[in-house]
């Protein structure tokens, strides 16, 4: 198992949360601390475009890691990972650049 793997199976056991909702925490732990971090503003793509890359590159290591233990890759539990993580970061996105709901409308 690759460390990468560890590292999440521990998350999940010491928070004791289950695999999907880590991954909407790990989201928008991202989403919001690269606004923090960088000074982006939630209805920038920037903050959104980060919380992709890293669902993509994350699950990209899970496929490989599953890959390399000779298990079965459920493409359908990658999808599912990346689509709950990526909802609310699209949630806050759309509504920051679309709506007043965080202050007034661009």
């Amino acid at each position: 198992m690759l460390w990468f793997q560890h590292v999440k199976m521990a998350l999940i056991a010491v928070l004791h949360l289950a695999r999907d909702a880590l991954h909407i925490h790990v989201a928008l732990a991202l989403f919001f601390g690269a606004m923090l971090l960088f000074g982006w503003r939630a209805g920038q793509w920037k903050p959104w475009l980060l919380v992709l890359a890293a669902a993509l590159i994350g699950e990209a290591w899970d496929v490989y890691g599953t890959y390399t233990q000779a298990h079965v890759i459920l493409w359908a539990e990658s999808r599912k990972d990346i689509l709950n993580g990526m909802f609310w970061p699209t949630a806050i996105l759309l509504l920051a650049r679309y709506t007043a709901v965080f202050g007034k409308r661009r």
